[in-house]
């Protein structure tokens, strides 16, 4: 289960790259900052990840140009591959790279564009959607890293946004959260808009079905799933689509103790790994 995770931190068919080069070129991320931990977990990963989606896919405008424009529902595990990958990037490749691939996502956004069922406009490099989507990701990341692998300080937290500002920036969210607190904020503004919808349904649907795990695994893979809805904060938590499919009691000593087993695993030539070796 947990190798079939971690092969989602790696590049995707295509897309191979070499973390290890140019040797001693910085990344976005500063080394061994709370980045570094948070994404070097591929649990962490992949329940912030979901729980990320969750949160966007609640947005109406984010979750038209997500669901209408996006290969989740024909293709979910190359699509996680890739999302994963620029993860990767953004954290621990070297800053010149990080770089083009970002400019490169830039380009094929502002491809994307069109309306909500209720006749909302909208555009993919939008700022204010783009600083909801990376603030998500802000949050799903971090939270998931704080309630199932180590508890996290303020300042930690803290840290974990103010560090992924730099990727944001580049990317056009240029009023995404740089601390915890402003993310709060961003929450309460946002959360009047915030709806449920069976796209919801239709995710947790594709994430569940997914061949991410081996088949007789797939149940573990739910689990991570349901970890994730469990850390979504009010009032997405309690959305009809998801109020039923948190954890129930004492899944989340099972969730950690997956989380914690997969910290011992050797990274070996994963992501961060070869990026530790590069700044080394």
């Amino acid at each position: 289960m947990l190798e079939s995770i971690r092969e989602l931190m790696q590049p995707p068919p295509g897309m191979a790259f070499d973390f290890s080069q140019p040797a001693g070129e910085p990344a976005l991320a500063p080394l061994d900052g709370v980045a570094w931990q948070v994404f070097a977990n591929p649990v962490a990963l992949f329940i912030g990840g979901v729980a990320a989606v969750l949160l966007e896919l609640a947005e109406p405008a984010v979750r038209a140009g997500v669901w209408e424009h996006s290969s989740f529902r024909r293709d979910p595990v190359m699509r996680l591959r890739r999302t994963g990958f620029a993860a990767m990037m953004t954290v621990y490749g070297p800053r010149s790279a990080a770089e083009k691939l970002i400019a490169r996502v830039v380009r094929m956004h502002g491809r994307v564009e069109g309306s909500t069922a209720d006749g909302l406009a909208y555009r993919a490099n939008d700022p204010d959607l783009l600083d909801w989507v990376h603030a998500t990701a802000g949050f799903g990341f971090t939270e998931a890293y704080h309630v199932y692998i180590r508890r996290l300080s303020a300042a930690e937290k803290d840290a974990a946004f103010a560090e992924g500002r730099p990727a944001a920036l580049l990317y056009g969210a240029t009023g995404s959260p740089g601390s915890w607190l402003e993310w709060e904020r961003m929450l309460a503004a946002t959360a009047p808009r915030l709806q449920g919808s069976d796209t919801l349904d239709e995710f947790l649907q594709t994430m569940a079905a997914a061949p991410i795990a081996p088949a007789p695994l797939r149940r573990l893979q739910w689990l991570l799933v349901r970890a994730a809805v469990q850390i979504l904060p009010e009032p997405v938590r309690s959305l009809p689509q998801l109020r039923r499919h948190g954890l129930r009691p004492g899944e989340a000593t099972l969730v950690r103790a997956l989380a914690r087993s997969a910290a011992l695993l050797p990274l070996g030539e994963m992501p961060p790994a070869q990026a530790a070796r590069r700044l080394a």
